[in-house]
């Protein structure tokens, strides 16, 4: 499990720990240290994944600077490097190309999804993120499976964990470290392990703990900067 808090829905700075279990009913163990990340440049907004729907707090749409809240699983991996390179990792790997593409349009049938636009016979989005040109944030990146099965047209799309703006600001959406910490991170992820994003505000999460089966943490300070 990665667990993101921040101190409240529109913080934009946050906490992220690391846990692991050994099955579903054990206790979870923290394991490496915390890091720094960032959320959307708006803070967070409930999303669309694993979690019961969500009916107080702000729900998270298309464009709004929002990271999603929730539980979502993270479902692989991308980046600059060649295949062969990345071999080593336990989850699935895509190298990035000019033609790779996240289409945020919420018109098109491709909405939320990753694809090659020479594969696409009918381009149909007038809006996107072409990938390997957002340059250095997306050099590795986790893609982060919100708004999926099915993927609903306005609702968010293309959240990733990446790498952060060398300033640490906000995101349009996704969440943001350190290069060094996002390679020791994509490491550690194995597949096989069911690995999720559990991203809340502390309030949010004090108020789960017990329903999700969350970690026991100490929060007082937590998102000390």
């Amino acid at each position: 499990m990665l667990l993101v808090t921040t101190a409240d829905w529109n913080e934009v700075h946050g906490v992220l720990r690391l846990f692991e279990r050994e099955n579903s009913i054990a206790n979870w163990r923290e394991v490496g240290s915390k890091s720094e990340i960032v959320v959307g440049r708006s803070g967070l907004a409930w999303g669309r994944g694993l979690h019961p729907a969500a009916t107080v707090g702000p729900q998270k749409k298309e464009g709004d600077g929002k990271s999603p809240a929730g539980v979502f699983r993270l479902s692989s991996a991308f980046g600059f490097a060649s295949a062969a390179e990345m071999k080593a990792l336990k989850i699935p790997y895509v190298r990035e190309t000019g033609a790779m593409e996240c289409v945020d349009d919420v018109q098109s049938k491709y909405y939320n999804s990753i694809v090659d636009r020479n594969q696409i016979t009918n381009v149909d989005w007038n809006s996107s993120e072409r990938m390997l040109a957002v340059g250095e944030q997306y050099r590795l990146g986790i893609v982060v499976d919100h708004n999926v099965e099915p993927r609903v047209s306005g609702q968010g799309s293309c959240i990733f964990v990446h790498i952060w703006k060398g300033d640490g600001s906000g995101t349009s959406g996704c969440t943001a470290m350190e290069k060094a910490a996002l390679e020791k991170l994509v490491s550690w992820l194995d597949a096989k392990a069911n690995p999720v994003l559990v991203q809340l505000p502390e309030a949010q999460f004090r108020r789960v703990q017990g329903d999700w089966q969350l970690p026991k943490i100490k929060l007082a300070a937590a998102q000390a900067r």
